[in-house]
């Protein structure tokens, strides 16, 4: 929202209202990072311990090198998970879930159960809607 000289102002009720107009940015910047598909499944999958990418990549079907390694980069930059490279021959990375990812892993939990849990339906009213669905986009 913004007042009549362009000045950002904060929302008067709701959720955003507690949220201090300078940092509303900052704040949907990361809720697209944890709120991306990759991002959800890959604290998911770290929940179980340390992996290697490969084993990350066998994990999350569908999921390209390009974006696992972005994703993985940027989770590594927030501080959601750690990277720990090793000094062997062959060299070994692994990731783990951070503390403060570990924080996220309840929630993220219940987004794909809930997913799971209304696929069938969803999927019936983009049909009925006549919106195209994963299969056919």
């Amino acid at each position: 929202m913004q007042d009549s000289a362009g000045i950002g102002m904060a929302a008067s009720v709701g959720p955003c209202a507690s949220i201090p107009v300078d940092h509303m940015d900052f704040i949907r910047q990361v809720l697209d990072r944890v709120g991306d598909k990759w991002s959800m499944l890959i604290i998911a999958v770290l929940k179980g311990g340390p992996m290697r990418y490969t084993d990350l990549q066998r994990q999350i079907p569908g999921i390209s090198q390009r974006m696992l390694t972005r994703t993985l980069r940027q989770l590594t930059e927030d501080g959601l998970i750690s990277r720990t490279a090793y000094a062997e021959v062959p060299p070994r990375v692994e990731y783990a879930l951070a503390p403060l990812g570990g924080g996220l892993y309840d929630i993220v939990k219940q987004l794909i159960g809930w997913a799971t849990d209304h696929h069938d339906e969803i999927r019936a009213n983009r049909s009925r809607a006549g919106a195209p669905t994963a299969s056919s986009a």
